[in-house]
C-alpha cells in the first residue's frame, strides 16, 4: 500500500472530524437546523467540485453518461447527506470523539462485510485470522477509549 494513500485517508478523517465540528457551529447559526447546515455544506461542496471538474475534465462529456446510471448507484449522495446530517446533529449532543467512536466501529463492521464478500462490485478481499484479530483489537481499543473509565474506575 503506499504511503500516499495512508496519508490521504488519514487527512481525510481529519477532515471528517474538522467538518463535524465546522458544521455544528454552522447549524447553530441556521437556528440550530442540522438539515439546513447541511445544506449549505453540500452547496458550498459542490461548487467546489464543479468548479475544479470544470478545470480538470472534460465535464460536458462525463455528465452525459449521468442518465445511463442505475438508481442504485446514485445512493452515495444520500448516504453522505444522512451522514454530514447525523454528525451534524450528534456532535454537540455527544462529542465529537464520542460520536466518532461509533462511526468508526459502524465503517469498520460495513467495510469488513463489504470487502470479505466483494459487496457493491468492489473486489473480494477476504478475511483472514490476523485481520479478525486486527479488527478486534481496534475495537477492544475503542471501547476502552469510550468506557474505560466506567470500568476500571
Amino acid at each position: 500500500m503506499l504511503i500516499s494513500f495512508i496519508f490521504i485517508a488519514f487527512f481525510a478523517g481529519l477532515a471528517f472530524a474538522t467538518q463535524s465540528a465546522i458544521n455544528s457551529q454552522l447549524a447553530s447559526t441556521f437556528l440550530n437546523q442540522p438539515i439546513v447546515a447541511a445544506l449549505m455544506s453540500f452547496l458550498v461542496g459542490t461548487i467546489v467540485l464543479l468548479i475544479i471538474c470544470l478545470i480538470k475534465v472534460d465535464f460536458i462529456s462525463t455528465f452525459q453518461h449521468f442518465p445511463r446510471q442505475s438508481w442504485w448507484k446514485l445512493i452515495g449522495g444520500v448516504l453522505g447527506a444522512f451522514a454530514v446530517i447525523a454528525t451534524i446533529f450528534l456532535a454537540p449532543k455527544m462529542g465529537i470523539t464520542n460520536m466518532l467512536f461509533f462511526i468508526i466501529i459502524g465503517q469498520l463492521i460495513g467495510a469488513l462485510v463489504i470487502d470479505h464478500f466483494g459487496l457493491i462490485g468492489m473486489p473480494k478481499r477476504p478475511m483472514d485470522l490476523w485481520q479478525l484479530l486486527g479488527f478486534f483489537t481496534v475495537a477492544l481499543g475503542l471501547a476502552i477509549f469510550f468506557f474505560g473509565k466506567k470500568w476500571f474506575i
